[in-house]
């Protein structure tokens, strides 16, 4: 099964990061590394969050559009990446989140696949 393992991130979760950048990125390789190695990583990709706002277009029942600047979401957490793993199930699924080296938020989402 695969699943998403999406990570999202807080001004305090990036302070964090930031604080200690070399530590935490040494971190995350030797995961990500532990993951390809085991053949559980199919692929992943971090969102620039620090920089560039994002723009959102929403789509109304009529058809029209409207874009907006910022998150389609507001509050105090910020999409920031993800992964996907495949695995066995979704108890493995949460193990490797729990053992994801970061203290920003991850939420496991299983991955819709067509059949």
């Amino acid at each position: 099964m695969k699943y998403a393992l999406v990570i999202f991130e807080t001004d305090e979760s990036r302070r964090r990061i930031r604080a200690d950048r070399a530590t935490y990125r040494k971190e995350y390789e030797g995961w990500i590394g532990g993951l390809a190695a085991a053949g559980k990583l199919v692929g992943g990709e971090a969102l620039e969050t620090e920089h560039i706002i994002p723009a959102t277009v929403r789509t109304t029942a009529d058809g029209s559009t409207t874009v907006t600047e910022g998150p389609a979401r507001t509050g105090e957490e910020t999409l920031g990446g993800w992964f996907v793993v495949e695995v066995a199930d979704r108890a493995e699924a949460v193990e490797l989140a729990r053992s994801l080296p970061t203290p920003e938020t991850v939420e496991i989402r299983p991955i819709l696949e067509s059949a």
